[in-house]
């Protein structure tokens, strides 16, 4: 009698499982021709929205690389455009304006000396050329650097002046405080403080400015569309700065 091979009752013998791989490949290229045919199906409500989509993050990125860009100021200034003769105003034999704020102008002080104030009329038009002279020459005479001499006066082509929108006020009866800060202390600034916005004047750089300094007796008129749109990239940033 033979005996048993004990060591075939204890191992179990693993037997490779063949796998039909026509069948698998088949079903795979089932699974696949469905995955396209719904992705073509859902390509004309999807595409759309990718193209939207795509234009508002290319928008985004064009439109940052033009805010980092657009800042086109030279030591705290803008630049602009000198105003051509034509539509330049006499309102003293030696101070012109814009024709467009003249109006405005005469009224405020008219109505200022009404109420007691007597307004100066200091400075209203600069060329660029007499803006150069300005600026160049009184620096060489205080032994300033540009950055320095740019904080009481704009370079040349940077001045709000060069527009005819903007005007130098001082007080008849402070005439000392005639382009220094002590004017704000005088009654024609206070006067100037509370009503100035009624004739569409503006002081260009208050006290928040941190570029130029504090100029209470510099005002711009904004009470016409071209003046607008003079002062819009200040006022633009002026809106970044204060939010």
């Amino acid at each position: 009698m033979k005996k048993k091979n004990p060591i075939n009752d204890y191992i179990d013998i693993q037997v490779a499982e063949r796998r039909n791989l026509k069948e698998h490949n088949f079903k795979l290229k089932k699974y696949l021709i469905f995955i396209v045919f719904f992705l073509i199906f859902l390509l004309p409500f999807i595409s759309p929205a990718f193209k939207s989509n795509f234009k508002v993050y290319f928008f985004r990125i064009t439109n940052s690389k033009e805010t980092v860009n657009d800042d086109l100021s030279i030591l705290g200034h803008l630049p602009y455009n000198e105003i051509s003769k034509e539509k330049l105003v006499f309102i003293e034999p030696n101070i012109e304006v814009h024709i467009d704020m003249r109006k405005s102008l005469l009224k405020m002080r008219d109505d200022a000396k009404k109420n007691g104030i007597n307004l100066v009329f200091l400075s209203g038009y600069r060329s660029i050329n007499l803006q150069k002279d300005i600026f160049y020459s009184l620096k060489s005479m205080k032994n300033q650097i540009a950055a320095e001499r740019a904080k009481v006066s704009a370079p040349p082509g940077y001045s709000e002046h060069s527009t005819g929108f903007a005007i130098d006020i001082g007080d008849a009866y402070k005439r000392e405080t005639d382009f220094e800060v002590e004017f704000e202390n005088t009654d024609a600034f206070r006067w100037l403080k509370e009503n100035a916005a009624k004739y569409h004047f503006k002081l260009s750089f208050n006290k928040n400015n941190e570029n130029v300094e504090y100029e209470p007796w510099h005002w711009r008129y904004e009470g016409s569309i071209e003046a607008l749109k003079v002062f819009e990239a200040s006022n633009r940033k002026l809106k970044k700065l204060q939010n």
